[in-house]
């Protein structure tokens, strides 16, 4: 995958923050070096956050975030500052603009707070250097720049790249399993909700992954796996399906087969294959009325069949027979309060950057509400989650995860 195709959730999110009128939309529009942002003497211009995948060089593909002011009035600024500081969630390294005229304020100070709170990288840079008739000495992390005359934004790019380049991705999607000239088979349903002419990003991100191992794959629709596997004359290393046919899918193939899902191995590869797995306990001991919360990390349009909102409950209803009460978001509404919910089940979020879900995770933990994703919770309640875990030996034997299978029954 080149650089122009690297998806945004992949690329180091690069957010900058400030009070209104410090200059934020200037310096993005200089570091970028484009109109990325609508800039204005006029206070609060930026009203929403605005967000650009793009080349930034010499650091390579990045995600840049100019947000609103965190100093906004009145009820529409308070959602504005709702929305700056959801930010956070997804931000990999953040800038601070300060007005260098004015110097630090409250609000600054805040954010420098939240910053710390989260062990968020970040860089303070002191705009409007050209109008100051002295300067004092900065820490590390500090710089005086210009969005006007340009002075020290080559330096501030520098300060990001030395940030990004810290953030070495050492993780696999499934190539780590396979052995050079390994096959790898792929289950890959085209139905009504699918995208027109294309495959999803996690299954092209997985076929990227397995090219990179210098192994091989041939793709399928589950309709014609058994003719498929027929004509193979070697044993394919693995099988990854849709989660959504995951049942037929182990029917269909021999039980010497190693099986997972694409939604299994991208939660392995974010970090939250264990707790997930801790979640799927809980569809079994869900009770009639508890609230549910059903959210995908994307927006799109939902199809007569879709599976967050009509597949997914009927199978918990099938799975669990009671009767839950849902609650559905999208995209990058996640509520705050979770503290009302008996269990979360969350989408793949392949469109989320691993900072996001990550902080997703944080927060159910925090409120004590068990997490489960599509893939996993699909396996559990198909009877086949021990089977899709076996190509994962060690996560499968962790004490803990035996533990709570025991517990849930499964």
């Amino acid at each position: 995958m080149g650089l122009n195709e690297t998806v945004s959730a992949e690329r180091p999110h690069i957010s900058f923050f400030g009070i209104r009128n410090a200059g934020k939309s200037s310096v993005v529009n200089a570091v970028t070096g484009q109109e990325l942002s609508v800039v204005s003497d006029i206070k609060g211009t930026t009203t929403d956050p605005v967000k650009k995948a793009m080349e930034l060089l010499p650091l390579g593909p990045v995600v840049i975030i100019d947000t609103p002011g965190l100093d906004d009035e009145g009820q529409l600024g308070d959602l504005r500052i709702k929305k700056a500081k959801q930010i956070l969630a997804k931000t990999d390294i953040a800038i601070l603009v300060i007005d260098a005229v004015k110097g630090i304020d409250k609000y600054d100070t805040e954010l420098m707070t939240l910053f710390e709170e989260k062990k968020l990288p970040y860089i303070i840079v002191y705009n409007k250097a050209d109008l100051l008739t002295e300067r004092t000495e900065l820490n590390e992390n500090e710089l005086y720049i210009s969005a006007v005359t340009n002075e020290n934004i080559e330096e501030l790019k520098k300060k990001i790249g030395a940030f990004a380049g810290n953030r070495k991705n050492e993780k696999h999607i499934v190539s780590d399993l396979l052995e050079e000239g390994d096959l790898v088979l792929l289950v890959l349903p085209i139905d009504e909700a699918a995208p027109k002419g294309r495959l999803i990003l996690p299954q092209q991100q997985t076929m990227r992954d397995i090219l990179d191992a210098h192994c091989s794959f041939i793709a399928c629709q589950d309709t014609e796996l058994k003719q498929t596997l027929a004509m193979l004359a070697k044993k394919p290393k693995l099988i990854i399906t849709d989660s959504q046919v995951f049942e037929k899918v182990a029917e269909d193939i021999p039980a010497d087969m190693l099986l997972t899902s694409f939604s299994i191995l991208f939660a392995r590869y974010k970090g939250s294959l264990k707790e997930l797995v801790k979640g799927a306990v809980r569809l079994s001991q869900l009770k009639t009325g508890d609230k549910v919360l059903i959210s995908e990390g994307c927006t799109h349009h939902r199809q007569c069949n879709d599976i967050g909102t009509v597949k997914m409950p009927a199978w918990i209803e099938k799975f669990s027979g009671i009767h839950p009460e849902y609650n559905f978001t999208s995209g990058g509404e996640f509520p705050e309060n979770l503290s009302d919910y008996k269990l979360i089940v969350h989408c793949g979020g392949c469109m989320l950057n691993e900072k996001e879900m990550a902080h997703r995770m944080k927060q159910a933990a925090l409120a004590g509400v068990p997490i489960v994703n599509y893939g996993v919770a699909i396996a559990q309640m198909h009877g086949i989650l021990k089977r899709s875990l076996e190509v994962f030996p060690k996560i499968w034997e962790s004490a803990q995860i035996n533990s709570s299978y025991s517990a849930g029954g499964i």
